[in-house]
């Protein structure tokens, strides 16, 4: 049975004016990503990985080009359906975990669901869930501030999985940790990856890119495809 493509990229260009002049960050892209696929995209800074990660992640618009997820055409969506789209379909994780600091990490990983108006004992469940399957079952209390690194990383995968996504999209997830808590983190991304969810991570590290499935290169905003990890 054929897999489903999650989203589809072909002849992305994006443009931003400095100074005067145009300046292309993103020229041609093509890229497709099918259900269940971990794919790490790797470049340098300054290689357009960033503007890329927004444009996968609908936070930005493409200057030219058409971008499918999930069957709809993305640059035709107003700001209410984007939004909608990026809630529904998209988890984020970032560098830094980006929880509040004055909720606990239950609250935090509550706070999409809040949003999503899930009924509270529903959203409880689902949250207290999500924190035990990241392993956090005795820190569900805590505040960020009484967390390791590792554990907030681990709250901000579980805020990002609380509502079900289609997509888990994770910039530089172990930027900001050391390298062992940084492989725990890789290790529990294989799992979530064995599940069959499909994984994007953006990083500039080819050890971490490695993790994936599949590696794409980005340098001077184009793509080259890096195949498996063993070609890497």
């Amino acid at each position: 049975m054929a897999k489903e493509v999650f989203f589809d990229m072909r002849g992305i260009d994006k443009d931003y004016i400095m100074g005067g002049e145009t300046v292309h960050v993103l020229k041609k892209i093509d890229l497709r990503i099918e259900e269940g696929e971990y794919l790490s995209v790797l470049g340098p800074s300054g290689s357009g990985k960033s503007t890329l990660m927004n444009i996968i992640g609908c936070l930005d618009t493409p200057t030219a080009g058409e971008y499918t997820l999930r069957g709809r055409e993305v640059q035709e969506l107003d700001e209410r359906e984007l939004a909608a789209l990026r809630s529904q379909e998209i988890g984020f994780i970032f560098q830094n975990s980006q929880l509040l600091p004055r909720l606990s990490a239950l609250k935090n990983v509550e706070l999409p669901l809040i949003y999503a108006g899930v009924p509270p004992r529903e959203r409880h469940r689902r949250a207290e869930a999500m924190l035990e399957r990241v392993g956090l079952s005795d820190r569900m209390d805590h505040l960020p501030t009484q967390l390791s690194g590792g554990q907030q990383q681990r709250v901000a995968i579980a805020r990002a999985l609380v509502g079900n996504p289609s997509i888990l999209l994770a910039d530089e997830p172990t930027g900001a940790l050391d390298q062992k808590t940084g492989a725990q983190i890789m290790q529990l991304f294989q799992e979530l990856n064995d599940e069959h969810r499909t994984i994007i991570m953006i990083t500039h590290d080819m050890n971490i890119a490695r993790h994936a499935r599949r590696v794409v290169h980005i340098i001077d905003g184009e793509i080259t495809e890096g195949g498996s990890v063993q070609d890497a």
